[in-house]
């Protein structure tokens, strides 16, 4: 048994289902979030060109600090503009 602890303190954390994986991207759109940590963009980068060389459409967003969640513009701007969203950490 896994145990998670939720850094929000909340006593009864949400839970929610996991959204079935795309058989295949071609045609999608891959959002890519950086979230500001250092070299997260170096990742995010090869992914990209990765992504890119295989034909697929990739869009690129960053929140603007690593301390807060992104705003919910950057939320509401990748759900209208891609259809998944990888997000980079690194360090």
């Amino acid at each position: 048994m896994t145990i998670l602890l939720d850094p929000t303190s909340e006593s009864t954390p949400a839970s929610r289902q996991r959204l079935a994986r795309p058989d295949k991207l071609d045609g999608l759109t891959v959002g890519l979030l950086d979230i500001s940590k250092p070299r997260g963009d170096v990742f995010l980068d090869r992914l990209d060109e990765r992504l890119s060389g295989m034909g697929i459409t990739v869009k690129r967003y960053m929140k603007p600090t690593v301390a807060k969640p992104a705003p919910l513009a950057v939320y509401q701007q990748i759900a209208l503009e891609a259809n998944l969203v990888i997000e980079g950490l690194a360090d």
